[in-house]
C-alpha cells in the first residue's frame, strides 16, 4: 500500500527513539484541507486503532486509518534534508493536482 525509502525509514527510527512520549510507529492520515483540498498529516503514534492498515517496512509500523486508506494506495514517502527546508515528500499516483509545496492535493 505504501512505501517508505530507505531516508525516511531513517528519520522515523531516530524520531522514535527521541520522542517524549511513547511511540511505536508513524501515523499517516489524509484530512479535507490546504490548498488543493486535501492534506497529509503525519506524526508518531503509540499503535493502530480500530480499521487503520498496519504496514510494515524496514522495521518501522506504519498505521493508515481506513477513511485515508484509498488515497494513499501505491504512495511513496520520502524525506529530503535542505539547507531551507527539510521533511518527507509525497509521491502518490492517485493525486489529480497538488499545490506547489507538495504538502495539499486532490
Amino acid at each position: 500500500m505504501i512505501t517508505i525509502t530507505e531516508k525516511a525509514i531513517f528519520v522515523v527510527k531516530n524520531a522514535l527513539c527521541q520522542a517524549p512520549q511513547p511511540a511505536n510507529g508513524l501515523r499517516i492520515a489524509v484530512q479535507v484541507g490546504g490548498c488543493a483540498g486535501l492534506k497529509y498529516l503525519v506524526g508518531l503514534d503509540n499503535g493502530p486503532r480500530e480499521r487503520d492498515a498496519l504496514i510494515e517496512t524496514g522495521g518501522v509500523k506504519v498505521f493508515v486509518d481506513a477513511g485515508s486508506q484509498p488515497h494513499v494506495t501505491g504512495l511513496t514517502v520520502d524525506f529530503v534534508a535542505g539547507s531551507q527546508s527539510s521533511g518527507f515528500i509525497f509521491d502518490n499516483p492517485n493525486t489529480r493536482e497538488k499545490c506547489a509545496c507538495g504538502k495539499s492535493f486532490s
